[in-house]
């Protein structure tokens, strides 16, 4: 078990090398002759600065060794919800185009019920391919491994080998997983079996199928962590790394990852104030919490220094499931390279929204008896240590401010990218990856599926950007989830959640979003806010196209809007 002074310097070790990688020149690319596999890695509800070359005190060596040989994206953007992410990595739309996610009914009309309605439930229009029936034509074969939250049939969706977990309560015990679509058995408890490591497990051993039977041929490897969405279960030695690292609180460790952004380069922005008092409109009250989980418990992000000791203790869990999946990825890495695959394989990482302020309990409920970190709690990390895990940025996962949809993005490409440790202050997004990615294979998108016109991407390739900052121009990134909006033209950001007005920033300036421009800048408020309605009507328009049948003795003109919390919208 390492000490948390030997993790401390094995952490600053780390962030030491991946700071002097930066220092390196910016060479010509070069793109190798084969096509190059792809490794595309996305953890879950991990926030901004979690990992070490983030700014975090989390021990991350295999993701930083990537940011030391590779590219790290300053401004790189997500959803803010597991879903809809999900829809733009591997189909190349915004979720609302590809019904992966709901759009307001008050200005845009109504979707039908059932799998035309947006959401977490939403049917894809059959236009709407997944990135592997692109890349099969060009002679790639693609794996998935890890949560699905996408519609439809994993091998439906063009993988060869998948295992999907679509159990999101249980990271011991998972009741409900499949491989290549059917069912596995229920873990039973007592086993050795801990979710994060069983994810990396299936992705080598397709890989090693791969090296066996297909080595002539390109993969694709889909490696999708759950880690460290809740609840908070981790491997108990893990723990034992960060049990004393967090007693300072979360305002000193968001000052000490402010410091290192900035050193870094990765932010200019001041670090956001604190807000005591957002919260998930789902959470449990802050009396249901100690009720049901325990006096420790504390359900908004108020200053440290007004809690009691009990709540001071902290469920040093969340760090203990970043450090298991850097451990993982880098079992992933040493397989590809025991394949003699690494130098041409395209690495993508990042995660699916930003940390969560969600405390909720579900699946097998919670034992307040049970050791923390344990298979019979259910622990979220609260306000409190979500608002540092999003430092500098300002909210949460499911809010469409900074914190909410920033992530970071790495990529290395060792025979194809030779820039090290350099950042990009590029903005992008999710659904940049299958244009990126088709790019670097030399495919396209076909005119037609099954007869249907095929929308033109919504994304666009980041390799100019791995080449030359600022090389990828475009018009405007757009948000919309759970009521909250946003878009951002050029450095003007319009945003604002389910119950307030919009609020206006400059984020070359200000993405800490601390000083609201909207009142002085009336003319840009309303400039903006036909920009988010143009688009929103056009996702409208191509979610409409190609409607899936209505479920029988279902209406088709059901509304579609904030709705009623529920167990997958929490997800």
């Amino acid at each position: 078990m390492q000490s948390p002074q030997t993790a401390f310097r094995q952490a600053a070790l780390s962030l030491a090398l991946v700071l002097l990688a930066a220092r390196a020149l910016p060479a010509k690319e070069t793109a190798p002759a084969a096509r190059p596999n792809i490794l595309i890695i996305l953890a879950d509800d991990m926030g901004f600065s979690d990992v070490g070359c983030y700014g975090g005190e989390i021990q991350t060596p295999n993701v930083d060794r990537l940011a030391a040989n590779g590219l790290r994206f300053t401004q790189f953007y997500n959803t803010a919800r597991c879903w809809s992410s999900r829809a733009c990595v591997l189909t190349g739309y915004y979720a609302q185009a590809v019904r992966r996610d709901a759009l307001p009914d008050a200005e845009l009309g109504e979707f039908g019920e059932g799998g035309a309605k947006g959401g977490g439930n939403g049917i894809r229009p059959r236009w709407a391919q997944l990135l592997p029936a692109y890349l099969k034509p060009l002679g790639y074969r693609s794996y998935h491994s890890g949560k699905w939250h996408v519609d439809g049939l994993n091998l439906a969706g063009g993988f060869d080998h998948s295992y999907s977990i679509e159990d999101h309560n249980r990271y011991f015990t998972p009741k409900k997983h499949t491989e290549d679509d059917v069912p596995l058995p229920p873990v039973e408890a007592g086993t050795n079996f801990y979710l994060t490591t069983f994810i990396a497990d299936h992705a080598i051993k397709y890989l090693k199928e791969h090296a066996a039977k297909y080595s002539g041929q390109p993969f694709f490897e889909y490696l999708a962590f759950t880690a460290p969405h809740f609840p908070l279960h981790a491997l108990p030695q893990d723990i034992a790394i960060y049990k004393d690292i967090y007693e300072k609180g979360w305002d000193a460790v968001r000052a000490e990852r402010y410091a290192r952004l900035k050193k870094m380069g990765l932010v200019t922005c001041d670090l956001s104030p604190r807000d005591p008092v957002a919260a998930p409109r789902w959470n449990l009250s802050e009396a249901k919490l100690r009720e049901k989980i325990g006096p420790g418990e504390v359900g908004h992000a108020v200053p440290w220094a007004s809690l009691t000791a009990e709540q001071k203790k902290f469920q040093a869990v969340h760090a203990a499931m970043i450090h298991r999946m850097d451990i993982e990825i880098g079992r992933v890495l040493d397989q590809i390279k025991a394949m003699g695959a690494l130098d041409n394989t395209v690495i993508f990482f990042m995660s699916d929204n930003g940390a969560t302020a969600e405390q909720i309990i579900r699946g097998d409920g919670h034992d307040p008896a049970a050791p923390v970190g344990s298979a019979k709690t259910f622990l979220g990390i609260g306000p409190g240590w979500s608002t540092a895990a999003n430092t500098p940025f300002r909210l949460h996962k499911s809010w469409v401010h900074e914190g909410g949809i920033s992530t970071p993005l790495i990529v290395q490409w060792p025979a194809g990218l030779k820039a090290h440790g350099e950042l990009r202050d590029n903005p992008g997004h999710l659904i940049d990856l299958v244009p990126t990615i088709l790019d670097l294979a030399g495919g396209k998108q076909p005119e037609k599926v099954g007869g249907m016109a095929v929308p033109p991407l919504q994304g666009k390739s980041l390799v100019p950007a791995f080449a030359k900052d600022g090389a990828v121009a475009r018009d405007y990134l757009w948000w919309f989830h759970d009521g909250n909006r946003a878009v951002r033209v050029g450095d003007w950001k319009l945003v604002a959640d389910h119950q307030s007005p919009w609020e206006l920033y400059d984020l070359r300036a200000d993405r800490a979003e601390s000083k609201n421009l909207a009142a002085a800048n009336p003319g840009k408020v309303k400039e903006l806010e036909q920009e988010w309605l143009k688009h929103a009507k056009a996702f409208h328009a191509l979610a409409q196209q190609d409607p899936p049948a209505a479920p029988a003795g279902k209406k088709k003109n059901g509304k579609v809007g904030r709705g009623k919390a529920s167990e997958t919208e929490a997800e």
